[in-house]
């Protein structure tokens, strides 16, 4: 087993050693294929995984019926419906691999007995939903402040295999672009590299 997915993931400063290695015994190495879904809609998620390999994405169905992406999954990243998993509510979107992908998951029902066992678990997920929380605002607010150039950018610098592996109308749906103008996008910064 390696353990560095464990060590990104659960980065955590109060964590006793036995502690973490009782949390790292808990999860179950999965395989899934590229074109695998990982949680379809509809479901309800009763688990989560660690991305160790490979890159997955989300997405909804618009009311026209074309897919949107809502996030890249990329190495060390934790897949998860965080309302469908803790509200046990069907989820609204389809986790899909977009390369094979090796996953470590955890089942919700062994979580909820370690979240209770270890208190340093709960303040681990207290601060990590603070800081996804935090992302996905920041994400939200970028939609309308930055420029679509500079999203694309964020995009390439944070995550810089989705740029290289996933399809280019998904990186398109998932900055709010089309097609069309995202390849203009990536053919100015080509040529133009220093104006951005």
């Amino acid at each position: 087993m390696t353990k560095k997915a464990f060590e990104v993931y659960y980065d955590f400063p109060f964590f006793l050693p036995e502690e973490l290695d009782e949390i790292i015994q808990a999860h179950e190495k999965v395989i899934f294929q590229k074109g695998d879904y990982i949680l379809e809609e509809g479901k309800t998620a009763n688990e989560y995984y660690i991305l160790d390999k490979g890159l997955a994405r989300s997405f909804v169905n618009d009311f026209n019926g074309n897919e949107v992406t809502t996030h890249f999954f990329t190495e060390n990243d934790i897949i998860i419906d965080v309302s469908s998993l803790f509200q046990r509510i069907p989820t609204q979107e389809n986790i899909i691999c977009i390369a094979d992908c090796e996953c470590w998951k955890m089942n919700f029902d062994i979580f909820q007995e370690l979240f209770h066992k270890i208190p340093n678990l709960r303040e681990w997920g207290r601060a990590w939903m603070s800081q996804q929380l935090f992302l996905y605002k920041q994400r939200s607010v970028e939609m309308f402040t930055l420029s679509a150039t500079k999203r694309y950018l964020h995009l390439l610098e944070q995550k810089p295999q989705v740029i290289q592996f996933a399809p280019l109308k998904q990186i398109a749906s998932y900055l709010g672009v089309t097609d069309t103008s995202l390849s203009r996008i990536r053919k100015e910064l080509v040529s133009h590299p220093k104006k951005n």
